[in-house]
């Protein structure tokens, strides 16, 4: 099948083609073209991109108000239908690939086999299963407490067997965890640099939750392939990132979601006062990250208060209104950059690649907000969301 697009962007910094025709063959790309006159084509597609990657989800959360009280309060078969209901949703809002770092009881690692295998609609899943936390720590209610670097070698090896595909570990304290300070280191840099080694040893790749500026720098010297948050840090963060080649995923969506809700009257006080201190610094620490060439990979977050996985678009969105970034380099942090990250396909938008496409009825370098509303999305080379019909 054979597509006219006005715009494309290929998830590249290279400049958008114009007028070109793109060529779908046993879910890949077959070849991109300049558009010919009287050429054959399927449709036309006002502006296309690769399919989004979001770096961080939870699938198992739904943007629940009070995020710990809502799990204590549901079942894991509750957990499980809501994985499988916001992977659904992730996929038709465009995003094909996704990396869920930190479930209950595997349910991410069994939605992501039911896709693999066909059964179930979502996007391609990379999940970290349990995440690895200090007994106590942020996350305990859903983590696997570990106390000392054999332990967090046992435990990269339990989500191993449980079908986990990356590692994610709790290197300070969090918003969304009574009495857990962000600031606050947690995990020791011995428990990060065995939980690390473990898991490279294996091939997975590592995240670690990281706010305070100690904890962040743990685990950076720990060997960290990711840092997720990472509000912050500081300019010797930023040279170790760089000097590490580590990526850093700001889940700008996640502090800013609670405090744009921070009135409806349903979200704790401690998470509230939590989200304000770290705000303050947020956009300041990230957007230098980024100038100083720290590599940005899109993650929303996504299953924390008011934060829905079908809106990664405001992930992008921010990239775009809070660090700087043009549009299209958010676009581009957003599939390449986070692909890179996750792993599984390249987010890029190149013959032999995954037809993994998404259809946007204007340009996004004039209309950023195309990005909410997709006419269409392809995954595999399989129209699975189409406003059309």
């Amino acid at each position: 099948m054979t597509f006219r697009v006005g715009v494309l962007y290929d998830g590249t910094l290279a400049k958008a083609r114009r007028n070109v025709d793109v060529t779908i063959a046993d879910g890949r790309v077959l070849s991109i073209e300049a558009g010919a006159a009287g050429s054959e084509h399927l449709r036309r597609v006002p502006c296309m991109t690769p399919g989004l990657t979001n770096a961080h989800v939870h699938l198992e959360a739904s943007g629940e108000a009070a995020s710990q009280d809502a799990w204590s309060r549901s079942t894991p078969n509750e957990r499980v239908i809501a994985a499988v209901a916001n992977a659904r949703k992730s996929l038709y809002a465009g995003v094909t690939s996704v990396r869920d770092l930190g479930c209950s009881g595997g349910s991410a690692m069994s939605v992501a086999a039911a896709v693999a295998a066909g059964k179930l609609d979502g996007p391609r899943i990379s999940a970290a299963g349990a995440a690895l936390c200090m007994t106590g720590g942020h996350g305990w209610f859903l983590g696997r407490q570990i106390d000392s670097p054999w332990e967090a070698r046992k435990a990269v090896r339990e989500q191993l067997l449980a079908g986990a595909t990356c590692i994610k570990l709790i290197a300070t304290g969090g918003v969304l965890t009574q009495g857990a300070v962000p600031g606050n280191a947690q995990l020791t840099p011995e428990e990060l640099t065995a939980g690390i080694d473990e898991a490279h040893r294996h091939g997975m790749r590592t995240a670690a939750h990281a706010i305070g500026t100690l904890g962040i720098k743990n685990a950076l010297r720990a060997g960290i392939d990711s840092i997720e948050h990472g509000h912050m840090l500081d300019d010797e963060a930023i040279e170790l990132f760089k000097a590490n080649g580590a990526y850093l995923v700001p889940t700008l969506t996640a502090p800013t979601c609670i405090l744009e809700h921070a009135d409806d009257g349903k979200q704790p006080e401690w998470a509230l006062h939590k989200a304000r201190t770290i705000a303050e610094q947020m956009q300041t620490t990230i957007a230098r990250a980024y100038r100083a060439g720290v590599k940005i990979a899109g993650g929303s977050d996504a299953g924390t208060p008011y934060n829905f996985h079908e809106r990664y678009a405001y992930e992008i969105e921010l990239m775009h209104r809070l660090l700087g970034m043009s549009p299209q380099e958010a676009l581009h942090a957003a599939t390449a950059v986070a692909s890179e990250l996750v792993g599984g396909t390249k987010g890029t938008l190149a013959p032999g690649e995954p037809a993994d496409l998404l259809f946007l009825e204007s340009d996004i370098a004039a209309n950023l907000a195309t990005l909410y509303q997709p006419l269409a999305v392809m995954k595999d080379g399989s129209l699975v969301f189409d406003r059309a019909g």
